[in-house]
């Protein structure tokens, strides 16, 4: 798992600006690398603050929270992304600029590394672990695991509290 710090720094270090907005979701929603490059402009609902993830694993729909710094990252990604005519009519959130359509998780993961590089992670940082490190930092901060578990949109309990690793942090406060 990444500690706070540490996701922070991966984002921070980002090659660029729509992949620190991938990377930011993907942690920031708890997404799983193909909802993130699988999102289309039309999949933010500002007014409710969440995302459509449409066809997810297991071909399920399901809504994930989007928070305020999110929707401002997302706002400047796709004023920078139109400055730049690089959104296109099928409204990818993040399209590929060699092929049309949307960046593959390929992409998305060479990103990632390279982020990783850059901002000195020594862990194996994989896409999945920063959603794994999204539950854990949830949990820590006290969300109950049924919330988690729905954010993350897993049928079962067990599922989630594989992903759900109990912190040093959260070891040292429960008094004996």
């Amino acid at each position: 798992m990444l500690s706070p710090d540490e996701v922070k720094q991966l984002i921070e270090a980002a090659p660029s600006l729509k992949y620190k907005v991938a990377l930011s979701m993907a942690y920031g929603a708890g997404l799983r690398a193909g909802e993130v490059v699988g999102l289309k402009v039309t999949d933010i609902d500002r007014s409710r603050m969440t995302l459509r993830i449409i066809q997810g694993k297991g071909q399920k729909d399901r809504f994930a929270m989007l928070s305020p710094t999110l929707l401002d990252l997302l706002e400047s990604w796709w004023y920078e992304a139109k400055r730049q005519g690089m959104m296109g009519k099928d409204g990818w959130l993040f399209p590929s600029l060699t092929r049309g359509g949307n960046i593959s998780t390929r992409q998305f993961n060479r990103a990632l590394h390279q982020a990783a590089d850059s901002a000195g992670v020594q862990k194996r940082v994989t896409l999945h672990l920063l959603r794994h490190s999204f539950a854990t930092h949830l949990l820590e901060q006290g969300t109950d695991i049924r919330v988690i578990q729905e954010l993350l949109g897993h049928k079962k309990l067990d599922t989630t509290a594989r992903y759900c690793q109990v912190g040093n942090q959260t070891l040292r406060s429960v008094t004996s």
